[in-house]
């Protein structure tokens, strides 16, 4: 087998890959119609109620981490996961019923979307974590990867159906749809064979949340991780907000356009993940070559002057972002101990995540009150400054040096002694 697709020889890590590809698809076609239902039938056009959405969809990574990666250490993370994937499943089942009786409201979207991130903030850590479970350690990074390729291949595919759903029906069969996707995660969990799933020790204690926060304080490398991470998320990460305003603010354009960029973009996000996954050391340069790439491709779409060309670069954006995410997590995984994994990464999404509510109503405000394309600008400049600060400190401190190759071909080379350090804690 091809070494991108490693980790599909496992039995149940490619049962769990098929399942969650079917759900990532039905993910973002709620997505997508969940921001034309906001934008254009509850609203009109406003960018902070979509703002305030969103936010209120990530608010609970930030509160609850803790203790969202305490109960993914402490019980089975199979058994989370049936009962945080059910519970998805009927928010979503609510939200579609809502809107094909006519009857949603600008507030129940608001109620709805909160429930959605609490319930998300406890399945996420549960479900980054379970990788680990099904796929020896050697593997562990491929099995990130092809994750981050499976939701990936959701957002190529989802968007555009959820495009043609809405123009052809409407948007709450395509939220309904998404509540039938479940489906498939749920029966993936129940038939993995439980007897080659090889469990993390259990954390245990009254103690555990705080030797979470422990563990991560003292390892400089994960917070240096975590910074470029927030910095990402909060600042760059705000796609939903800013293609759904470029769409239709700034171009003019209908719901399968609108659809369409979404798939656009998947196209470099999915040849990231498949990149990522072939290499099995993700290191430190890796991470910040990635970032200046979004920096400059970012940069390029938020002065991009008609629909084709702003369509073209969301591809390197999602290629340059995609990377850094994928590589981060991956390295947040593979230093991490295996009894500490889950609290840490329910800090690492929380920080990912946890800027969202305040960072997606400030964009929405910023695009009511600027335009749409500051929404995708602030990202880049936020990036950008934190990489100079970053890299001037790592340069400082992990003994850096930076080159350019000129053959065979002009090439950026970045080394430092921080990328061959593996700390023992995390062996």
């Amino acid at each position: 087998m091809s070494p991108t697709f490693a980790s599909l020889s496992v039995r149940n890590y490619r049962i769990w890959f098929f399942g969650a590809l079917v759900s990532n698809i039905g993910t973002w076609m709620a997505r997508v119609a969940q921001d034309w239902l906001v934008l254009t039938e509850l609203t009109d056009h406003s960018a902070s109620a979509l703002g305030v959405v969103t936010g209120l969809q990530f608010l609970p990574f930030l509160l609850l981490a803790p203790w969202a990666g305490a109960v993914a250490d402490r019980f089975p993370k199979r058994s989370l996961l049936m009962i945080t994937q059910t519970a998805l499943g009927l928010v979503s089942l609510t939200t579609g019923a809502l809107v094909v009786l006519d009857v949603a409201q600008l507030w129940q979207i608001y109620v709805l979307a909160l429930l959605q991130g609490i319930t998300t903030a406890f399945d996420n850590p549960a479900r980054q974590a379970f990788v680990s479970e099904m796929v020896p350690n050697d593997r562990l990074a491929n099995a990130v990867a092809l994750n981050s390729a499976s939701f990936n291949a959701g957002r190529l595919i989802g968007p555009g159906i959820a495009g043609l759903v809405i123009a052809l029906w409407g948007t709450g069969p395509a939220l309904l749809l998404n509540a039938a996707t479940f489906a498939a995660v749920l029966t993936s969990l129940a038939t993995l064979d439980r007897t080659r799933l090889t469990p993390a020790p259990r954390a245990g204690g009254r103690g555990s949340i705080r030797e979470g926060l422990t563990y991560v304080r003292g390892r400089p490398d994960l917070q240096l991780v975590m910074l470029l991470v927030f910095v990402l998320g909060t600042f760059g990460m705000n796609f939903q907000i800013t293609m759904a305003l470029m769409a239709t603010k700034v171009f003019a354009k209908g719901p399968g356009e609108f659809g369409l960029l979404g798939s656009i973009m998947a196209i470099g996000s999915l040849s990231a993940a498949l990149w990522s996954a072939r290499r099995a050391n993700p290191r430190l340069r890796h991470l910040l070559v990635a970032l200046i790439a979004f920096t400059v491709s970012a940069t390029l779409a938020a002065v991009a002057p008609t629909y084709p060309i702003f369509a073209l670069a969301l591809i390197p954006v999602g290629l340059a972002a995609l990377s850094a995410l994928t590589t981060a997590n991956a390295m947040v995984q593979l230093r991490t101990s295996p009894v500490m994994r889950g609290r840490v990464m329910a800090l690492y999404m929380a920080i990912f995540m946890g800027g969202t509510p305040f960072g997606s109503p400030l964009i929405g405000w910023i695009g009511d009150h600027f335009g749409a394309r500051w929404t995708i600008a602030i990202g880049p400049i936020a990036v950008g400054l934190t990489l100079v600060v970053v890299a001037i400190a790592v340069i400082r401190r992990e003994n850096v040096r930076v080159s350019l190759d000129r053959r065979p071909w002009p090439a950026l080379r970045i080394t430092t002694g921080a990328d061959v350090v593996v700390p023992e804690a995390a062996r």
